[in-house]
């Protein structure tokens, strides 16, 4: 029987320019929709289960059609929310070598942020789910909308239900200051936690003793740091975080850390020539949460989340349309790229 994963959280409308050109050169937009938990909840339909995604869209032409978007690959959207003012929009402009990739923001106001926790029946969304996520994106965006974050992970507890979030600060949406003291009660709830060490530090406030590990060159032993104090103070289940080596804006080196309480395991790492890194995040956190909610063990579910996201660097947008197959295989080991006939 498949699983039911549950997301709740902001979708956007992308707009990215064309064949890597500036913002100053685009004369138009190539068009699409996602955001961190919209993304997870359609990598999840993709892989066989049920994804259900939970947000607030206006109630206009914009909001259905980021509806439509997520309806065409299997994610079911009974149960979102429409009114407000408006859908948020992100600009994207896709770096290159040694140009680094910008994001513009014009997301005040939107409708998710004036959010009320009655136009939403948890009891009823959350009815036969296995699995609950959200990101520290959504608590950020207004009170409003933390408080629905937190009532939301509340009830997936009182449920059995497994939670997990991924950190994802954001600086433009909240201070540190902020953003530790509701992060902090939010994990309260949380059974899964994903982020990386800057994450870690803004948002919960943890440090790495050992060293500086924000420089683009891995020190295992600083995330193992970060992450046992995490686990001692939450009592998290699991705590995992993507692990990225820049080399440009092209190639990165990417790979993932995993921590069970018991025992770390730093996944195989792959070399990525990025065509899109929007969404890889959000890639490895739902290959991740698959592999456990499948009852995978946590070796093999980094492994499949790492492989997912890996793929993800390839494929323009913000959805990752790698196949189970296609990750399967690239576990196995075929990361040639030769042509599949």
């Amino acid at each position: 029987m498949a699983k039911k994963v549950v997301t709740l959280g902001e979708i956007m409308l992308r707009l990215s320019t064309p064949d890597y050109k500036r913002f100053v050169q685009a004369d138009t937009f190539d068009v699409t929709y996602g955001g961190g938990e919209a993304n997870v909840a359609a990598a999840i339909c993709n892989y066989g289960e049920n994804g259900t995604f939970v947000t607030k869209v206006p109630n206009n032409p914009i909001g259905q059609s980021a509806i439509n978007h997520l309806r065409r690959y299997g994610v079911d959207t009974q149960y979102i929310a429409r009114g407000g003012d408006r859908l948020g929009i992100y600009f994207l402009e896709t770096g290159a070598s040694m140009r680094a990739s910008q994001v513009v923001y014009d997301r005040a106001g939107a409708s998710i942020a004036d959010v009320d926790i009655s136009e939403f029946d948890f009891d009823k969304i959350l009815e036969g789910a296995d699995w609950f996520h959200t990101t520290g994106i959504t608590p950020a965006l207004s009170d409003k909308a933390a408080a629905l974050t937190m009532a939301a992970l509340k009830a997936a507890k009182a449920k059995g239900i497994t939670t997990s979030i991924d950190l994802n600060y954001r600086k433009k949406l909240w201070s540190k200051e902020k953003a530790q003291k509701v992060m902090s009660e939010l994990c309260q709830f949380v059974d899964v936690c994903i982020g990386n060490e800057e994450d870690a530090e803004t948002c919960l406030g943890f440090k790495a003793a050992h060293s500086d590990i924000t420089k683009g060159e891995l020190n295992l032993d600083g995330y193992k740091d970060v992450f046992n104090q995490m686990q001692a103070k939450f009592n998290f289940k699991f705590i995992a975080s993507s692990l990225r080596e820049s080399y440009s804006a092209s190639d990165n080196g990417w790979s993932a850390l995993v921590y069970d309480g018991k025992a770390f395991h730093h996944t195989k790492k792959y070399n990525v020539r990025i065509i899109d890194r929007v969404g890889s995040g959000d890639s490895f956190a739902s290959g991740l949460i698959y592999g456990l909610v499948t009852g995978m063990s946590t070796v093999d579910a980094a492994e499949f989340g790492v492989a997912a996201s890996a793929l993800k660097h390839t494929i323009p947008g913000d959805l990752n349309h790698a196949t189970l197959n296609d990750v399967k295989e690239l576990m196995k080991g075929d990361g040639s790229g030769r042509v599949q006939r």
